[in-house]
């Protein structure tokens, strides 16, 4: 070989190196530049709040060119099962995110409450409003106060009684029943001002409580009864629209510290996207839902106007009592305010 051949080849080599040097930093590069967000949640990835993650995960992954990953880890696996623990996570910055009731977060923060009033809202469109107004920003911007950024609150479609004795038709009906509710002083308020037993037990126990008969019947969105099979257990579902709740996607102040502008900005229009999805999904979902509860011999009726209106007038007699459990007269004023104005 000549000098200059040798000195050719030797120089072919080194560019081969550079280039692949440079492939392997642009690589690392791009590694560098991505990044993964585990969304954690207490329900199975099957339900109405698994079906709203997966789309705000699918979302991201569009907005962003698939820069940010958002995993989905379902069934509360993440925090033991345990809600109040993953808000204290969640404000630590051991988890990266989570979607949550607004009921779990109320343990913090009381004015998360107010959306649970009972009788509040005459619609989901209203709830909707409620959230994506001027209240439902100050209760995401609470969240700052304690290491959480709150991107979106979700809908959630109203609680229904099921029972095994009548159908509910007015506050009469529900007089000598003992109904299961949260342990909450809404839902116990409001249950023993419309002559019910309301009882407090751990979701776990309602199933086998509603079988023996210690308990007569439950309150829940309606896709709690019907994914849990309490067709077998139930005779008569009331669309009694009673209480709403609603959920809250939220990141750790850590995590989304950690993101680039680029990246926060797709998980933001992802979450705006999702609230909207979720509304639209959980309505059809629900109906579906309803004929399911029939086809397994539930009996399914809606309160007469008349009904529903001795329902609210119970209920907004209790408002007064409710002003420390919602955070304050003042916000309490303000979410009445606003929901009678819409």
């Amino acid at each position: 070989m000549t000098r200059r051949a040798g000195w050719l080849a030797a120089l072919a080599a080194a560019s081969v190196t550079a280039l692949a040097l440079s492939g392997c930093s642009g690589g690392a590069s791009a590694a560098a530049n991505s990044v993964e967000v585990k969304l954690s949640i207490p329900d199975p990835i099957g339900s109405s709040v698994g079906a709203a993650a997966q789309h705000f995960a699918d979302v991201v992954k569009s907005k962003s060119n698939g820069k940010v990953k958002v995993t989905v880890i379902p069934n509360g696996t993440s925090f033991g099962g345990d809600q109040n623990a993953a808000v204290s996570r969640v404000q630590s910055g051991s988890l990266d995110a989570v979607i949550l009731s607004t009921s779990v977060y109320a343990g913090t923060d009381k004015k998360m409450n107010a959306v649970s009033l009972p009788y509040l809202f005459s619609s989901v469109d209203q709830e909707v409003k409620y959230l994506n107004g001027a209240p439902g920003k100050e209760l995401l911007g609470d969240l700052g106060q304690s290491g959480t950024k709150g991107l979106a609150m979700l809908s959630r479609t109203p609680r229904e009684v099921t029972n095994s004795v009548r159908p509910i038709q007015t506050p009469d009906d529900l007089k000598g029943l003992k109904i299961r509710v949260p342990g909450n002083p809404l839902w116990t308020k409001f249950f023993s001002a419309v002559g019910a037993s309301p009882t407090p037990l751990a979701f776990s126990e309602v199933y086998t409580a509603l079988q023996t008969g210690a308990i007569s019947g439950q309150e829940n969105p309606v896709e709690v009864p019907a994914t849990n099979k309490f067709a077998e257990v139930q005779k008569y579902l009331s669309m009694t629209n009673h209480m709403e709740d609603a959920f809250v996607l939220a990141f750790s102040d850590k995590k989304w510290a950690g993101l680039d502008s680029d990246a926060q900005q797709a998980l933001q229009a992802a979450a705006d996207d999702t609230a909207a999805f979720k509304t639209k999904n959980d309505a059809a979902q629900a109906d579906q839902q309803v004929k399911q509860l029939e086809s397994g011999g539930v009996k399914v009726n809606d309160l007469s106007p008349d009904g529903a209106a001795k329902f609210k007038q119970v209920a907004r007699a209790l408002y007064p009592q409710f002003a420390d459990t919602v955070g304050g007269a003042d916000f309490l004023k303000k979410t009445v305010d606003f929901v009678d104005g819409q």
